[in-house]
This record gives C-alpha cells, sequence and structure tokens, in this order.
C-alpha cells in the first residue's frame, strides 16, 4: 500500500515541477496573471511543486476546464474570421 502512496506523491511532484511556468492555467484561470519583475523564486517553485504533490489530481481537472476554454475561444476567434 505504501508503494501507491509514494507514487501518487512523487507523480504530483513531478506534476509541479513540469507545471510551474504555466501555474496560470490551473489556478488562476486561463488568463496569464502579471508576475512581478524579478524571476521566479526557488521558494515559489518550491511551494507550487508541494501543493501539486497533495492536490495533482485537482489541479489535473482544472488544467482540463482551462484547455476547454481556451479551445472554445480559439474556435469562436477562427469562426469570426
Amino acid at each position: 500500500m505504501n508503494i501507491y502512496i509514494y507514487l501518487f506523491l512523487l507523480f504530483g511532484a513531478a506534476f509541479g515541477l513540469a507545471t510551474f511556468s504555466y501555474q496560470h492555467i490551473f489556478s488562476e484561470g486561463p488568463h496569464q496573471v502579471d508576475t512581478p519583475e524579478g524571476s521566479a523564486t526557488l521558494g515559489a517553485r518550491l511551494l507550487w511543486a508541494l501543493v501539486c504533490t497533495f492536490l495533482w489530481p485537482i489541479m489535473v481537472l482544472t488544467g482540463l476546464n482551462s484547455a476547454r476554454i481556451l479551445a472554445k475561444r480559439k474556435r469562436e476567434a477562427l469562426a469570426k474570421r
């Protein structure tokens, strides 16, 4: 049973590290927010990875919803041409 828990946490941490630069899609919706002038700090990356470690199934669902919204907007923009 422990192996499943370890795999869950490991996948979540990898998901968090891989999606850090796209976190606006998973948390604030499809609009990218303004970031501070400095580059992303190690603490910000670590916090995002920790959040995703435990909540990655929810993050995947919100990412899919944002992808659906973006695809719909793209279709509408192409239809207006």
